[in-house]
């Protein structure tokens, strides 16, 4: 099988993490100190909220959601008036998993409307920390890369084809194959295991098969 990178892979895992009785300004000063713009909130090495730049600054102004999201609620209200991090954070706190595949994080992310996530281990402690910028670090791959694997991995080591077969070239992640293989039923296996490797835009394969039937 092609290795698809996980979100064990691309994680950070050295992670400023918070105390639910930390003071807020220290929250502030860490999350400036660090140039990050969120940080999870930990009890007993277990994630149970999030604290971001947006809800210190909310705090400052002694006002809820500017956007007017739960603008009534008195939970917001309550978290303007908040002095710790474990009154300011949100939750509960959504996680991510590191043995996740990089396309399932990113589904997460967009149907939470988050930035990042935590990733806990099966005992449910913080392992790490994923964002939206980890992601599309492990997305954006050279042509050089993805080439090496389709060549390597896709016709030599899964299927086994001879070197020269098939000619391989990557154009902003987007890949084309000329050449033959043995059987037809191959040309659309070849065509999925390139579309699997993390980077690849699209295949364009122009592949005949040496024998018919």
């Amino acid at each position: 099988m092609l290795h698809r990178r996980t979100v064990g892979d691309v994680m950070t895992e050295e992670v400023v993490t918070l105390r639910p009785g930390i003071p807020i300004q220290e929250v502030a000063a860490l999350l400036d100190a660090n140039d990050i713009v969120a940080a999870p909130v930990v009890d007993d090495d277990a994630p149970i909220g999030v604290v971001s730049a947006s809800d210190v600054l909310r705090h400052e102004t002694g006002m809820p959601d500017p956007q007017g999201q739960h603008g009534n609620d008195e939970r917001a209200w309550g978290k303007a008036r908040a002095r710790t991090a474990g009154a300011l954070m949100s939750s509960p706190v959504f996680t991510a998993r590191a043995d996740w595949t990089i396309p399932r994080a990113a589904r997460e992310l967009r149907r939470r409307h988050v930035k990042q996530l935590p990733v806990v281990g099966d005992d449910g402690l913080h392992t790490g920390i994923i964002s939206r910028s980890d992601l599309l670090d492990a997305f954006i791959r050279s042509d050089v890369e993805i080439r090496s694997e389709v060549e390597q991995d896709v016709l030599g080591r899964i299927l086994g084809l001879e070197e020269g077969t098939v000619a391989v070239e990557v154009h902003d992640g987007v890949v084309t194959l000329r050449g033959h293989v043995p059987e037809p039923r191959l040309v659309p296996v070849v065509v999925g295991l390139c579309q699997g490797i993390d980077g690849v835009v699209a295949v364009d394969a122009h592949l005949a098969a040496t024998r018919q039937g």
